[in-house]
């Protein structure tokens, strides 16, 4: 491995770890804090879910653009946005109850995922530029240090919430986040310029629908679980914090592993797409679990469950940025940086979408029945997206293959 990729790894690390530590903080104690301000669950869920959709919005308008804008400005712009909409929110708890609050959490979740939305959609393509030949593995190992911000974040949230108020989790966790942007301004390469097509076809949505499927579920457990383990399980904010390790463990865990498989039987990605997806929607339906189980909520099932969506959720979740590029190369697009920007903010986009979802859909399911019924629609969405893909032949002729995103002629790319 050579220093600048080596650097270029750490720079994507970085990006990773601190903006997901960022995102995770909320989980513990934001639902019940904006519960003391009279905000419905629903509401909370759309709190939540309005960042998935405008990261969704600004994952295909930037992924789009990323050869006019430039992928490491994008990267540095986008850090420092959303570092800064980080620490403003950590101010919220000082403006009055209901509308106010409610209008300003939008507001400033909004902009914050436009931030993160261009920094993490141009990391994708970066590093996909950089490691050409072992996407997966790559992919992998970022997603150890996705998981360790996941797995720090929410107990790191939690404690610092008790101990210090509202504000100190936002203020830290913003000031982090703001260090990347020096580095990232370092080390960051720069590429040539090139010019690429670029199309989709049916195995790219499909598979568009099987990562939908799994951030749904992630962006539901970030809007339900704490209360659910609250007012059900009798946990605190701090014991939540560390119950959500169950989730983000194995999965940073097992991610380099699942990459590296990935990368060296590229044939049985799609089997690792559909077992993780089976027992991604297996556990979902035991997590509550599902009342027509007729078994009562307990603590250890929870943690049990939690722990099998880490792994199955990963097993799922790693070959499928992988199998979207060999799609695309597949049907003649370029191997350069605007078609991995594309795919990249594809990506990001669809993933986007399902954490919009989740929480959206899972708020008012919630609301209206209860957090058993609603955990068990996601793991009937997970299996719904994994059996249509075991169901589909991925050897469909050209011909029977439609575009998804627009031809792009003359394209050139602008990194540095």
């Amino acid at each position: 491995m050579s220093r600048q990729q080596i650097l270029t790894l750490t720079a994507m690390a970085s990006i990773n770890f601190s903006s997901m530590i960022c995102y995770s903080i909320l989980g513990p104690f934001f639902p019940n804090e904006a519960k003391k301000k009279g905000v419905s669950q629903a509401m909370i869920g759309l709190i939540f879910g309005i960042y998935a959709l405008c990261t969704l919005v600004g994952s295909l308008l930037l992924g789009k653009y990323i050869v006019q804008i430039g992928a490491k400005f994008m990267i540095v712009a986008g850090l420092f946005v959303s570092s800064g909409c980080t620490v403003l929110f950590g101010f919220l708890d000082q403006v009055s109850d209901g509308t106010v609050f409610v209008v300003l959490c939008f507001i400033t979740r909004c902009i914050n995922a436009i931030g993160f939305s261009a920094a993490v959609t141009s990391s994708f393509a970066v590093s996909a530029k950089v490691f050409p030949e072992s996407i997966a593995t790559v992919l992998g190992f970022m997603e150890i240090f996705t998981g360790l911000g996941l797995i720090l974040g929410p107990p790191l949230g939690g404690w610092l919430y008790q101990s210090f108020g509202y504000e100190i989790p936002f203020v830290f966790t913003g000031c982090l986040l703001f260090a990347t942007v020096p580095l990232n301004l370092w080390i960051l390469p720069s590429f040539d310029r090139r010019v690429c097509l670029f199309h989709s076809n049916i195995d790219i949505l499909l598979i568009c629908f099987v990562v939908f499927s799994l951030s749904s579920g992630l962006g539901f457990l970030d809007a339900t679980l704490s209360i659910f383990a609250i007012e059900k399980l009798n946990l605190s904010a701090g014991s939540v914090g560390l119950l959500m390790i169950g989730l983000s463990l194995p999965y940073g865990a097992a991610s380099p592993v699942f990459g590296v498989i990935s990368d060296k039987y590229p044939s049985i990605r799609k089997w690792m797409m559909v077992i993780g997806g089976m027992a991604t929607a297996v556990s979902f339906c035991f997590l509550g679990p599902l009342p027509i189980f007729h078994i009562r909520s307990q603590l250890w099932l929870t943690v049990l469950m939690l722990i099998v969506v880490g792994f199955s959720l990963c097993m799922t979740c790693i070959p499928t940025f992988a199998e979207m590029i060999a799609c695309a190369h597949e049907n003649g697009f370029e191997e350069d940086l605007s078609t991995l920007g594309l795919v990249s903010g594809l990506f990001s986009a669809v993933w986007s979408a399902g954490m919009f979802f989740g929480p959206t859909i899972g708020g008012y399911i919630t609301q209206a029945l209860n957090f058993e019924w609603s955990a068990g629609v996601q793991g009937a969405l997970a299996f719904l997206a994994v059996r249509t893909n075991s169901m589909t032949d991925t050897s469909l002729s050209q011909g029977e293959k439609s575009p998804l995103l627009p031809k792009t002629d003359h394209l050139r790319v602008d990194v540095s």
